[in-house]
């Protein structure tokens, strides 16, 4: 497993993220906990949570058991100095955490120390803010976004109350470095600025959906990513499990994400079946398992990308976890963009 730097945040991390968004829900305690050691096993010492999980649905009664499972495992196993643990503040606007109410910096900081009891650990090492308070394009809302009602000034201010929160609790040693999720390359650039002008947190990493079926962040993501050392971290870099093939010809495996939430979050559309076809049929071309090869395909980036493998079952994990260290030869790099060309945003 190969090891990389978290943008510029002194922390050294795996080169895949665990996800834990199903623990709790889909994934029982027992089957969480065997995950997070198969995980570290095969070498990743990456975990991603947030409060709000777990997911399929998000219930009012659930929200923070998955990291109340993390925690446990962390007390029981002793094994937090082997963990870079990443969790999230839920933005305004998720009616099961805090009735939706906006956020601010007492949000931020109430946020923490609850995260951090449930986690029970003394440091959160990457504090992310799940999405944006002025309103965000991703889960499927690109196709009807409008930044109109945006009001810039707002938004500065919102942004410098919530660097300068942090800054706080990283003066107190609560959190090492700081995230985002679901932004955009304008939104991600007007925190870096705000951060670099009032000796501020820098942002290390934004959690953006990125794969093969959404390849949203190839352009001025991914621009501002390189130049600006900020790693993108992929989450549903499968597709919401549309890559494996297993909902193929309109199959609902039980226990499934899709047999939970039907549409897969809107990325059930007239066109992805045909897109995930001709992916699988570039695998079959070069005797590639066509999981493998889309997590690895999201390694070869031409700018920083690690994709958090999120998993049902352990035996789903140590599949994914086969991905590492693959390289893709430069003509399979070819075809999945010519296949990219002929099937572009499925969803």
């Amino acid at each position: 497993m190969k090891m990389l730097s978290l943008g510029q945040s002194g922390l050294t991390v795996s080169e895949y993220c665990l996800g834990t968004m199903t623990f709790g829900n889909q994934t029982g305690p027992a089957d969480a906990h065997a995950q997070i050691d198969a995980a570290l096993a095969a070498g990743v010492n990456f975990i991603d949570t947030a409060e709000m999980y777990p997911t399929q649905p998000v219930r009012a009664e659930t929200v923070g058991r998955t990291e109340e499972i993390i925690g446990d495992w962390l007390a029981t196993s002793g094994r937090r100095g082997e963990v870079v643990l990443a969790t999230k503040l839920t933005g305004t606007g998720q009616k099961m955490v805090r009735d939706g109410a906006p956020v601010n910096g007492a949000t931020l900081v109430a946020a923490a120390e609850a995260s951090l009891r449930r986690l029970k650990t003394d440091v959160i090492d990457l504090y992310q803010i799940h999405w944006p308070s002025r309103g965000s394009y991703h889960f499927r809302q690109n196709w009807g976004f409008s930044p109109a009602r945006q009001d810039r000034a707002a938004t500065v201010a919102h942004m410098t109350e919530m660097l300068e929160a942090l800054q706080g609790l990283v003066q107190a040693g609560k959190v090492r470095a700081f995230g985002l999720s679901n932004e955009s390359a304008w939104g991600t650039a007007l925190w870096l600025r705000l951060a670099e002008e009032h000796a501020l947190p820098r942002v290390v990493s934004v959690q953006n959906e990125y794969s093969l079926l959404c390849r949203l962040a190839d352009t001025d993501m991914a621009e501002l990513c390189h130049n600006e050392d900020v790693t993108l971290l992929a989450f549903s870099p499968l597709g919401a499990g549309l890559l494996t093939g297993k909902y193929a010809g309109g199959a609902v495996p039980d226990g499934s994400r899709k047999a939970a939430t039907p549409d897969l979050g809107g990325r059930v559309s007239p066109r992805v079946d045909a897109a995930v076809a001709a992916y699988h049929a570039v695998a079959r071309r070069h005797g590639l398992d066509p999981v493998r090869m889309a997590l690895a395909w999201t390694r070869a980036r031409p700018f920083p990308v690690i994709p958090i493998l999120g998993a049902t079952t352990r035996a789903q994990l140590d599949h994914a976890l086969g991905a590492a260290g693959m390289i893709l030869p430069p003509e399979v790099m070819a075809e999945l963009d010519a296949t990219h060309r002929a099937h572009p945003m499925p969803y």
